[in-house]
């Protein structure tokens, strides 16, 4: 036990190493693109003793719900009942994001069509995992399938943000109040709460319960008046670090061809998915006046907690872009096993 904390510590030591090249070539988001970088090199020498930090997942995803929900002020909410519309549009545009990808997969790539079908949803790596197990799909390709799709979502986004949108986010940039500038109890009593309400949403088999959990917690509290504390910056740059050391770690023990290849198939894939994100990026900006950066966080089929984190970082609508992923998120965890169940190749 002593020994696989001190390899996950190593990982992340060296993930930390990858974001101060990242912040010394003044790169967008080097916390999370430069801990990526640096692991996902790494792994490759097999006689490196490091490990996956998933051990600090769980708790990084609680606090990444705190923040969410702390942007939930009273004046935000009163803005909610105008994402109506934005909202019922997540509909066809998950249906379409899921037929072409199954299209593309099975049509053109031929895969075998169970595999095609949870490959091409656009939900979390686990989830689609546990159901392809369940359902006897191939779920090697699909968690290769699923985390090339994230890789390229995390990896592609900072870079648009900086160059398209002129947001600069490169270098060690404050993200938020400093750690000798907050109110430690209180922050303190906001997560001791946090936990508590990611194991209840977890007992209750809650969808990404960690992250859902504290973040309707969060949202009580913050839209509520009743705490003001924010997360305190060092805490955001760790969490950046730990899931890009996690995310690194996706193509352990995976040969380099079988990763290329795989890369290659889901760039075709990602183009499908850019394509359809440009066209409901333009009706919604135009007939609906939402800001061009947040329909594109909302709408990016990205992972719920690397999409989230990159919106708090760039200071985008927080509310907005959540209420589209968990819609997103509830219509695939609720379809995709129903659809799957009947497909035969």
């Amino acid at each position: 036990m002593i020994k696989n904390i001190f390899q996950m510590l190593l990982a992340l030591l060296v993930a930390f190493c990858g974001s101060l090249i990242f912040i010394y070539l003044h790169l967008p988001l080097p916390w999370l693109l430069g801990s990526i970088f640096a692991t996902s090199i790494l792994i490759r020498f097999q006689k490196i003793p490091i490990q996956s930090p998933k051990i600090f997942s769980a708790p990084a995803r609680i606090l990444i719900g705190l923040a969410i929900g702390s942007a939930f002020t009273p004046a935000i909410l009163n803005y909610i009942p105008q994402y109506t519309i934005s909202l019922l549009l997540v509909i066809p545009f998950t249906i379409l994001v899921i037929f072409f990808g199954t299209y593309y997969y099975y049509k053109v790539l031929k895969y075998d069509l169970k595999t095609s079908y949870l490959g091409s949803m656009p939900g979390g790596v686990i989830e689609m995992v546990i159901i392809g197990q369940e359902l006897k799909a191939n779920t090697a390709k699909i968690t290769l399938m699923q985390s090339s799709r994230l890789f390229f979502v995390v990896v592609s986004l900072p870079f648009i943000i900086q160059y398209l949108f002129q947001i600069d986010i490169r270098g060690n940039q404050l993200l938020t109040t400093p750690i000798k500038d907050i109110d430690i109890l209180e922050f303190l009593y906001i997560y001791v709460l946090a936990v508590f309400a990611a194991l209840f949403a977890k007992k209750i088999k809650l969808t990404a319960a960690y992250l859902i959990g504290p973040m309707i917690i969060s949202i009580i509290l913050y839209s509520g008046g009743f705490v003001t504390t924010h997360i305190p910056d060092e805490l955001l740059k760790f969490i950046q670090v730990v899931f890009g050391s996690i995310i690194g770690f996706t193509f352990k023990n995976v040969d380099l061809k079988t990763i290329f290849n795989t890369l290659v198939a889901t760039l075709g894939h990602f183009v499908i998915l850019i394509i359809l994100c440009g066209i409901f990026i333009f009706i919604i900006h135009h007939f609906f006046g939402f800001a061009t950066l947040d329909i594109l966080l909302a709408f990016g089929p990205g992972g719920q907690t690397e999409i989230n984190l990159i919106a708090l970082l760039v200071g985008a609508n927080l509310p907005y872009i959540t209420l589209h992923h968990i819609v997103r998120l509830f219509l695939v965890m609720n379809i995709a096993p129903i659809i799957a169940k009947r497909l035969k190749d």
